[in-house]
């Protein structure tokens, strides 16, 4: 018997109470995992196509073996599963905030992507990623000068609508700059956003990296009976 609503896990953190819960959707006739942020939805499991997207696109801008990528943000798992996809793939790093995320995934909870936290390449680094990103020490405090082939980042909604007021300041150039200092030369830096391409984001992606697009990411939405979309900014490090 499929399960109507079930709350999986719920708890506080800095940015508000996060939750994941499972319910079953009448209109699109499957049952969904979802996550939220106070009363604000965060992800489906619905619509994970821009997600495994940011992964087959960035990466298939990002040249060499044995590449070593750092994943921004867990949620329910699809950009760091299909980054694994990759057989190039020798690392990723997942940088999450929340305690309670990397325990979903240690306890295998959502079906899809089950079996991503043991994988071997994998390293759950419980941080903050902008703070990380935006430091000398980088996603390896202990490694300073390690440097990778991607940075795959899918946090906040848009470089407008971030979900706590100190990420604003990543989306400068300075902010990006910083990111790019973490990235060897080829690598390629690629961004969820929930809306289509920001002037002023393109803007400053362009004064740091060179081959700078967004891409829009089509997909069915069952609630509307059309397609929906996400964008994808992509960029490469001189």
């Amino acid at each position: 018997m499929s399960i109507r609503f079930e709350e999986l896990d719920w708890r506080p953190s800095p940015m508000g109470e996060i939750s994941l819960r499972r319910r079953y959707d009448e209109t699109a006739q499957s049952e969904v995992y979802e996550v939220k942020l106070g009363e604000e939805f965060l992800m489906s499991s619905l619509f994970p196509v821009a997600e495994i997207e940011l992964a087959r696109l960035g990466l298939a801008r990002t040249p060499g073996t044995g590449l070593d990528v750092v994943v921004g943000g867990l949620g329910l798992g699809y950009t760091a599963q299909a980054a694994l996809e990759d057989t190039r793939i020798a690392t990723v790093t997942i940088v999450e905030y929340s305690e309670a995320v990397i325990d979903w995934h240690r306890k295998d909870l959502i079906p899809d992507t089950a079996g991503l936290a043991a994988d071997p390449r994998v390293r759950l680094d419980r941080n903050d990623f902008f703070a990380a990103a935006m430091s000398e020490q980088g996603f390896h405090p202990d490694e300073p000068e390690r440097r990778y082939d991607a940075v795959l980042l899918d946090i906040d909604h848009t470089p407008r609508h971030v979900l706590h007021s100190p990420h604003a300041a990543f989306y400068t150039v300075e902010g990006l700059r910083a990111v790019s200092a973490h990235l060897r030369s080829g690598g390629c830096f690629a961004m969820w956003s929930d809306d289509p391409a920001d002037d002023e984001f393109m803007a400053a992606l362009t004064e740091v990296f060179t081959d700078v697009e967004n891409r829009e990411i089509w997909f069915d939405n069952p609630y509307t009976g059309g397609q929906s979309s996400n964008s994808i900014y992509l960029a490469t490090k001189p």
